[in-house]
């Protein structure tokens, strides 16, 4: 520009220089609209308006005596309307930034990129209804950063550069974020703070920052993948017993020199080989040295040099997913869990959302709480034999699931025909799922058979949430968590609008008398109501919001249309996936079925040869 500019070159006319002038002008005005469009266009914050009223009170780390700055504006306040985009040097990592944030001497930190946007904010969201506000989040590419700050969520700029997508573990994408992560541990230990490291697909459920603090001598504080308890009571694992590998989606690190050389070492580590796994790389380098307990502190234990005080979180109140959603560890033995981390578990990221959404932690945007057809809910029939009766067995296991299966298979066919979002109902396992043979539960550990289990324990939910052609498998069909219909953040106007419905036998009196329009009485449907049938009688009720069968045993006749039927059957019977697995085979697995009843003679083998091995589908 100062080539134009008449103070530079004044041989030019005065009209060039005022000419540039405008230009100058309309450029600034357009970059600054573009930015507040920006800022105006920023979904709403997924929260409940008492939440929203309660955040604009909050002080934060900030004081009266300071002013209000990027790093400590309170979190969940945007910036003013029209606000700028601050330039990148506002959000490099800084001791300054971390200084405005820590409460105590303590930071609390995790990072992600965009692809976990909604894991991030349940995270933040649990930490702040915990009174919990000296956080800091990593961003791992520019859209992330963008809309976190628009959210007024604490953020700095990783310099990543990842790509937004979601990063499947095991991938080299996965590997990188590893990297980051020890990289970040290391940037942030020096500035002398207490740091409390988490992954986000975790959520806090109770402040732990006084749980550390019990601690003061522990130069890190680590969970585990322990899923046999060790202790009985809120106290650290005994590490003597711990079989389980150190787990890095949670753990506390004190800035001591300890700690710091084991980060460092952890650091060189992992950046000589891109294919080594972090964590693999951490248990490496702290069971170097292991094995000295802490004189006169019993709980923690000397490792890596032989200097660094070690202690285990317990397994029961800093939850794995298998302790807290499968075994409900902390139940059994009366406590309180700080925290549960969706680890031991199946269908990628799908799967740790959905196991989140069925324990009610999992905070959604408002859409999600409603659907434009509306939900159709029933009670499962289960007879008391297949729960109870007989010894727990492979057998008995799929004879209680397959049994269950039948009856998902019918809901989801009237889900699908009445255009309705299917709430899933409990499901109930004999036996647990693990990647490895084992004898049903696993030995030691504390899961009641049977157990409300997952619905990843069964069904491949990554699957059912995408867009399949609809040319080959029909129209999709959305659904919801068993937990849905009592989630507090369900609108009152949705559970409001109800309907029951009792399946009758055809041509009894019951069954036969007029259907009357007395509110709140059930409505009569004869048993396997064909197409037809269920198209017609639920055309008057599809402003309900909520339809929920008594029972979905020989509700539905079946489809008019043979082409309609075989896209159903091709979406279906991709949805359920496999039980893991029989002892002592090379193949141990045994693939679910959602037509098993339509084959004479099932049974619930593994594969006999590799040419047999593929879902029942392929």
């Amino acid at each position: 520009m100062a080539a134009w500019c008449p103070a530079a070159e004044s041989s030019k006319p005065v009209f060039v220089g005022i000419y540039g002038a405008v230009l100058g002008g309309f450029a600034v005005s357009a970059f600054f609209f573009l930015f507040s469009s920006y800022s105006l266009s920023a979904p709403p914050l997924p929260l409940p308006a008492a939440t929203v009223a309660a955040a604009a009170n909050l002080s934060g780390p900030s004081t009266p005596t300071q002013p209000e700055t990027l790093y400590n504006r309170p979190i969940w306040k945007p910036p003013p309307r029209r606000a700028w985009m601050p330039s990148p040097r506002a959000f490099r990592l800084t001791r300054e930034m971390v200084t405005a944030r820590a409460r105590d001497g303590v930071i609390v930190v995790t990072f992600g990129n965009y692809a976990f946007l909604d894991f991030i904010l349940t995270w933040v969201r649990h930490l702040t209804d915990l009174g919990v506000d000296n956080l800091l989040v990593g961003a791992m590419d520019t859209k992330l950063l963008r809309e976190l700050y628009f959210r007024g969520v604490p953020v700095f700029d990783m310099g990543s550069r990842m790509a937004t997508e979601d990063a499947g573990w095991g991938s080299p994408t996965f590997h990188k974020m590893g990297r980051e992560k020890v990289l970040l541990i290391n940037a942030l230990l020096p500035f002398g703070y207490e740091l409390l490291m988490c992954d986000t697909d975790m959520v806090w459920l109770k402040n732990p920052l006084p749980y550390f603090a019990r601690y003061p001598d522990a130069d890190l504080l680590t969970s585990s993948d322990q899923v046999i308890p060790t202790v009985t009571d809120d106290s650290l694992e005994n590490w003597r017993e711990v079989t389980g590998a150190f787990n890095i989606g949670i753990f506390h690190w004190r800035p001591t020199e300890p700690a710091k050389r084991l980060a460092e070492d952890w650091k060189d580590l992992v950046l000589s080989d891109d294919k080594i796994w972090d964590q693999n790389a951490f248990n490496d380098l702290v069971r170097k040295v292991f094995g000295q307990p802490v004189e006169g502190e019993g709980d923690l234990v000397y490792s890596y040099d032989g200097k660094l005080k070690l202690g285990v979180l317990p397994a029961s109140i800093f939850c794995s997913g298998h302790t807290y959603f499968v075994q409900g560890m902390y139940k059994q033995l009366h406590l309180e869990p700080y925290a549960v981390h969706t680890t031991f578990q199946y269908a990628g990221t799908e799967g740790k959302r959905h196991r989140l959404r069925e324990a009610m932690l999992f905070f959604d945007q408002p859409s999600y709480y409603d659907s434009p057809g509306g939900f159709l809910s029933f009670k499962p029939n289960i007879p008391k034999r297949l729960l109870l009766d007989g010894s727990h067995t492979v057998e008995t296991h799929f004879e209680l699931v397959n049994y269950q299966l039948k009856q998902i298979r019918t809901a989801l066919a009237i889900a699908s025909l009445l255009k309705r979002t299917l709430v899933m109902p409990p499901l109930w396992c004999r036996l647990d799922r693990m990647w490895f043979g084992h004898p049903g539960v696993l030995e030691g550990t504390m899961t009641r058979q049977p157990f409300l289990c997952p619905m990843d324990h069964v069904f491949e939910v990554n699957v059912m949430l995408k867009d399949l052609p609809e040319k080959e498998f029909g129209p999709h069909i959305d659904f919801r968590e068993y937990s849905f219909l009592e989630n507090p953040l369900l609108p009152k106007e949705v559970k409001k609008s109800f309907l029951e419905v009792q399946l009758c036998d055809d041509h009894s009196f019951r069954c036969s008398a007029a259907n009357g329009t007395e509110r709140h009485r059930p409505l009569l449907l004869q048993r396997n109501s064909t197409e037809e049938k269920l198209l017609s009688v639920f055309s008057s009720y599809k402003d309900v919001r909520v339809v929920q069968f008594s029972s979905m045993v020989d509700a539905f006749g079946g489809f008019a249309d043979a082409a309609k039927e075989r896209k159903f059957q091709n979406r279906v019977k991709r949805y359920v996936g496999l039980w893991c697995c029989v002892e002592f085979r090379e193949i141990g697995h045994i693939y679910y079925d959602m037509y098993w009843d339509e084959k004479p003679g099932w049974k619930p083998h593994p594969p006999e040869t590799r040419e047999q091995d593929h879902p029942p589908w392929s």
